[in-house]
């Protein structure tokens, strides 16, 4: 996903239930990385076409430890860097499964860092919320001309594997950083932004009162 520099929020990324499992690249994950010397920026999945609309709806298999030293995983994080990079368009963070490999890979711009680096993270996941709810207009480059105020919270708590020495580690994050990763990791678990606004959040809370 990417998030809009305009907005200073936007953002990208999809799934494929088929290729929803732990293990090597599949051969169209591969064909999708390219072979060397394939770089540049890599093809969004957009919700304007129905097949990239039903991958962008499901849920990213995992990225297994061994997965580090291949060599498609590298490739695979550079053209993310140069699509979320793309002077056309550039965004604050991305997901694997927009450009059309289906894996709970992300990268976000650390904002609260020194030099506000891109950095690499699979298989994050968000095991707290914390803080105060907040509203901020987001887009998503899977959804062109689409810009909405998407309901997140304040702080999280994240768990994940470091995307270069694939090391377990777990990280408090707040702030606009925290909300990028919130729409990110979104998207590895096929919601769109869409799915967070004002209403369709309280629509979510009445469903819920009313179960028995």
């Amino acid at each position: 996903m990417k998030l809009l520099r305009t907005l200073v929020f936007a953002s990208v990324w999809l799934a494929l239930p088929s290729c929803a499992s732990v293990g090597r690249f599949s051969a169209s994950e591969a064909a999708t990385i390219g072979a060397e010397p394939g770089e540049g920026a890599m093809r969004v999945l957009k919700t304007t076409d129905g097949g990239d609309s039903l991958r962008l709806r499901g849920r990213s298999g995992r990225i297994g430890r061994a997965w580090l030293g291949d060599p498609l995983y590298a490739r695979l994080k550079r053209r993310m860097l140069c699509t979320v990079n793309d002077p056309a368009d550039p965004g604050v963070g991305i997901a694997a499964p927009q450009v059309g490999v289906s894996r709970r890979l992300i990268a976000v711009q650390r904002f609260d860092r020194e030099g506000e680096p891109f950095e690499f993270y699979a298989n994050p996941r968000i095991v707290r919320y914390a803080g105060e709810t907040v509203r901020s207009p987001e887009g998503c480059l899977s959804i062109p001309g689409k810009i909405d105020t998407a309901v997140r919270r304040e702080r999280v708590v994240l768990r994940y594997r470091d995307g270069q020495s694939g090391k377990r580690r777990r990280e408090y994050v707040s702030g606009f950083t925290a909300v990028v990763f919130q729409h990110e990791i979104d998207h590895l678990n096929g919601i769109l932004f869409i799915d967070r606004t004002p209403d369709r959040a309280a629509g979510n809370r009445r469903h819920k009162s009313s179960k028995p």
